[in-house]
């Protein structure tokens, strides 16, 4: 009996077919049952919500979980495309239930109003994966480190202005196969000469490399240790982005709230101010990160939630079609990866 209802759960209807033929034609029948059978928590329904929402229901989940306690207002549905005009002062997540729902009925769509703060930890167990948007340092932190507990994959995002980041927390460790070219041993022969017994790289044939990648926690990223001198030599190849980052959020962590347009001069000296502290925390000058940066983090833009939002939306479903293996080394934060994330672990 258990072997039939499990043959049945592993059929793709008809009208899933139809509905996600070219995402099958794309990744494969496999992927896309791998797809249908997870659940996402999204977390935070603004404009990067939205768009992350949208991705992640039109690609076929199973179910998606909206999660947010605040009320709509006019400036919050700006960059918002699931909130109607007429729902100021309704909660955020059920005001994008319906116009989420219409995306793609196949997928179970729910609203929460609770505040993410208050779940227990057994709340996030029941998902596969935990996007986090809008939320306090603290809390990602905590939800990283309780998701890792389980295995439960967790990515955050954000858009401040014209920046906008994402964090992937995919586990300990990560397979992949990188193509690379073909080197070719040298000739042993004596008479061919010193030249003729180096390796050679052959540019018409390639080989696959099978390559591991450990991903550091979310607290291990923010908090790499500036003063270590391995650290230190790939200071000039880190993107400030990622001190803007830290910027920010530890605005968010002081004001319970993003800088905003109608304070933006009082807000601008308290972000100049938190940039000298979080810097010289960091031991690091405080000119890394240029005065300029405070005419560019204000406010949710539509166009930069779309983007964050794709790349961010990308990333999940990759994890549920690429679960086993990947061609592509995963990503830490989206423009710093490759730089610090291995001081961070």
């Amino acid at each position: 009996m258990i072997d039939t209802i499990e043959k049945e759960e592993n059929l793709i209807s008809e009208e899933e077919a139809a509905q996600y033929d070219r995402q099958i034609r794309l990744w494969g029948l496999d992927a896309q049952k791998r797809l249908r059978g997870s659940r996402v928590l999204l977390v935070g329904l603004r404009g990067l919500g939205a768009e992350v929402a949208k991705n992640l229901i039109l690609a076929g989940v199973k179910g998606l979980t909206l999660l947010d306690h605040e009320q709509v207002t006019e400036k919050s549905r700006r960059a918002q495309f699931l909130i109607p005009v007429d729902a100021d002062g309704q909660n955020q997540a059920q005001a994008s239930l319906e116009r989420a729902q219409l995306l793609n009925p196949m997928v179970e769509v729910k609203a929460d109003i609770d505040a993410v703060e208050s779940k227990l930890d057994d709340f996030f167990f029941q998902f596969d994966a935990v996007c986090l948007t809008r939320c306090s340092k603290d809390l990602m932190v905590r939800v990283d480190q309780l998701c890792a507990s389980r295995n439960i994959k967790v990515f955050c995002g954000d858009v401040y202005g014209y920046h906008g980041y994402m964090f992937s927390d995919l586990g300990q460790e990560h397979h992949y196969v990188e193509e690379k070219p073909k080197v070719v041993k040298g000739s042993n022969e004596a008479n061919d000469g010193p030249e003729a017994k180096k390796p050679k790289v052959d540019p018409n044939e390639t080989t696959m490399v099978k390559k591991t990648v450990s991903f550091c926690s979310l607290k291990a990223a923010l908090e790499v240790d500036w003063t270590n001198e391995k650290a230190k030599n790939s200071l000039k190849r880190i993107p400030v982005d990622y001190f803007l980052l830290q910027v920010l959020l530890k605005f968010r962590t002081d004001k319970g709230r993003d800088p905003q347009p109608d304070s933006f001069a009082e807000d601008s000296q308290l972000l100049l101010q938190i940039r000298d502290d979080v810097l010289e925390t960091m031991g690091l000058s405080s000119e890394l990160l240029p005065n300029t940066f405070v005419s560019y983090c204000f406010s949710e833009m539509a166009p930069v939630c779309a983007v964050v939002g794709g790349v961010l939306g990308q990333e999940i479903v990759k994890l549920f079609n690429l679960v086993l293996h990947t061609t592509m080394k995963p990503s830490v934060f989206t423009s710093c990866e490759s730089d610090f994330s291995d001081e961070a672990q």
